[in-house]
Order: C-alpha cells, then structure tokens, then sequence
C-alpha cells in the first residue's frame, strides 16, 4: 500500500494532461521525424547537409525555451506559451509535404522547431508547479513516458504506411492527431501561485550589476561553482549527443533498408518509453549522480562499438542501448540542475542550462556530421568517444552529497 500511495499520490491534473498533449504530439511527430534523413538522403544531400538542418533545428528549440521561460515567468502565464508553441508546430507540419529541396526542408524544420522552442520550458514550469520537490524526476518520467509511448505507435505508423504513402502523403497524414494535442491543452490549469525566480533574479541582477542586459557569462557568475562545472559536462554531452538519426544513417551503411531503418528506430522509442518513468523514480530514490555514471558509461560503450561494427544484427543492440541512456539523461539531467541550484536560483539554473545546449547543439551536429562526410561514420563516433572520456573525467569532480529535495 505504501508503495501504491508512492506511484499515484503526486499525480496531477497538469501532469496527466500535459502528458496526452506530448502523446498526441509525438504520435504526429514520430511519423516525420525518422523519415527525415532519410527524405534528404533521397534528395541527394550529404551527411554534413543533414546535420545542419538538425543542427539548426535543435538550436533553434534550445535557444527559444530560454527567451519562452523567462517570458512565462515575468507575464506570469505559462499556459499561454504552451498553446502559442504547440500551435505553431501544427500549421507547419503539412509543410513538409511541399518540400522539394533541402533548403525547403531546413526552413521548415526551423520553423516547427520554434514552436517546440516555445512550448517546452513553460510546460516543464507547469508540471514542476503543481509537482511536490520529492517526486519531481517521477513527475518529469512519466510525462516522458507519455511522450514516448505514441512516438513509438507513431513511428510503427510510418513503418506501416511509408511503403504505401511515400515522403509527401506521410507529412500530410502527420497532420491530424497536432491538432488534437493543441485542443487538449485548452483543459491545462494555470497555477494560482507561481513563484518567479526568474524574473526576481533578472531584476536582482540588474540592480546589483553595472549591465544593460545580462548574458550567458553574467548569470554564470552567479551559480555555485558546482552547478557551473556539471552544466559544463551536460554541454560537452550536448556537443556529441549524436541521437537517433546517425543511428539511421548508420544502419543504411551496414545494408538497411529504409523500412527496416525505421523499424530499427521503433526499437529504440520502444526501450526509452519503457523504462523512463522507471529511470525517473531511480534518480528520485538514489543519486542523480549514480544514474548519470550510468547513462555516460553506456554512451562511451555505444560509440566506440559503433565505430568498429559492421554486422547489422550488432547495430540492433545499440539502438537498444540507446534508449535507455537517453531515457536516463533526458529527465534526470534536468533534476540534478535543480538539485544543485538551491531554492534560489533553480529556475535560472534551468534556464542557463537550456542556454548551453542551445548554443553547442549546431556546431556539434555540423562537427560530427562533417567527419561523417569528410573522414568516415567511424571518426565520428570516435570523437563522440574521447569527448566522452572527458565527460567521465569532469563528472568525477561535481560533487551532488549535499544536495536535497528543491522546495
């Protein structure tokens, strides 16, 4: 019974509802986004081509949820954003089916991306306000897991109706379950009282500090030297986080066909759902620290075997390595960020930490995928490898004993 009260008693309105906005989402999302490397590798476009659009794609949602948060923070509405960010998405999906070019493509992948960009800090607000601290990396494990249990029929969609539809009908289809996320979000409940570190800080900083405008370097200032060295190393894994798409890519140059690519990539959502709420309550019950040891130890072993295979039946495994590493950082990076920052400052803790991976996330993809292109996929999975020795290297040296529950 006490570990029945454990699962259900911090469960809330927002939560549930935020996590079937993310399911209908990924549901439409997962049937584009494992077809698109493989859309520009069908217009002829290099491995460096592919990495700038989801470069550029992931920089532009990394950067956006800085201005997103603060916004939401000082107008004090967070709703609103997530509505603006999620509709935004939805009229840009069918665009894709009018691509022609890899131009096309960037622009339209840009585009949509600014609407994650603007949604995903303030719904990460809106779970986090209505989440008691103690279960916070639970709280963010299941809307994850909500997230990733329609990616994963998403992406069995575009397995099944691919051969049939094609590139273009596949986009248009995307189309329909957006709409029905934007309309779920109508039933999210505002927070009666927020509380806004944000903005407080913001105003602090301006008070205290002979700037116009703040910037990265000035808020940096201002974090403990502890919190500063771990967003650090989520950075550096930001640099060579390399996703799902060189897994493509790299099942294609062991022989896959483009069907059984994407059924390669159901594997992996399959793994990340599954165990994330799992993952979650880990870090809720043990050291963040112990679960990231893990999830980093996993990413030097994928990329130094991923440099050296090739047997296909091999790189069916580390699809499946890949997802439980991703499931562990995705939510439990973020809560160490909070651990660490103190009551304070944790808000802007997040906010700097979205910052840094925002700002390495384009020159990382165009590095690894440039070496993809220019040397061979084998020196890009080695550079991801010693970057991660740094990684380990730097982590030893955040120290997480002290830190507790944000209230």
């Amino acid at each position: 019974m006490k570990n029945r009260k454990y699962f259900i008693k911090w469960i809330s309105r927002n939560v549930l509802i935020l996590g079937l906005v993310s399911l209908l989402t990924d549901l439409s999302s997962q049937m584009i986004f494992p077809l698109i490397p493989l859309f520009l590798t069908s217009l002829w476009s290099g491995a460096t081509i592919i990495g700038i659009v989801e470069g550029a794609a992931d920089t532009t949602a990394s950067l956006l949820k800085v201005f997103s948060w603060y916004l939401s923070d000082k107008f004090k509405k967070r709703k609103i954003f997530v509505l603006i960010g999620y509709g935004f998405s939805t009229i840009t999906k069918p665009l894709f089916a009018l691509a022609k070019t890899w131009p096309a493509v960037l622009v339209f992948r840009v585009i949509e991306r600014i609407g994650k960009g603007l949604r995903d800090a303030p719904r990460d607000a809106l779970v986090a306000d209505y989440t008691e601290p103690q279960y916070m990396g639970k709280a963010y494990g299941i809307q994850r897991a909500m997230d990733g249990t329609w990616s994963v029929f998403g992406a069995v969609l575009a397995l099944v109706l691919f051969p049939l539809l094609g590139f273009q009908k596949m986009f248009l289809f995307a189309f329909l379950p957006w709409l029905l996320a934007v309309f779920a979000i109508l039933f999210v409940k505002e927070a009666k009282k927020m509380k806004h570190e944000n903005h407080r800080n913001y105003e602090h900083v301006h008070k205290h500090t002979k700037v116009e405008a703040t910037s990265l370097i000035t808020w940096l200032k201002l974090l403990p030297r502890n919190l500063k060295l771990f967003i650090l190393v989520s950075a550096l894994f930001g640099l060579v986080n390399f996703g799902y798409a060189f897994l493509l890519l790299k099942a294609k140059s062991v022989g896959a066909t483009d069907e059984r690519a994407i059924l390669y990539y159901v594997l992996f959502y399959g793994v990340y759902t599954l165990v994330s709420t799992p993952m979650g309550i880990l870090s809720d019950r043990f050291w963040r620290k112990t679960m990231l040891w893990i999830a980093y130890s996993l990413f030097l072993c994928v990329t130094l075997w991923l440099a050296l295979v090739t047997q296909i039946w091999r790189v069916i495994f580390f699809f499946i390595l890949f997802g439980l590493l991703f499931a562990i950082v995705d939510g439990t990076e973020r809560a160490l960020v909070v651990d660490l920052a103190g009551k304070e400052w944790k808000w802007t803790a997040l906010w700097v930490f979205h910052t840094a991976i925002g700002i390495v996330s384009l020159p990382g993809w165009y590095i690894l995928w440039m070496l993809w292109d220019k040397i061979s996929p084998e020196a890009t999975f080695l550079f991801a490898f010693a970057i991660g020795i740094i990684i380990m290297f730097l982590f030893t040296f955040v120290n997480t004993k002290k830190t507790k529950a944000i209230v």
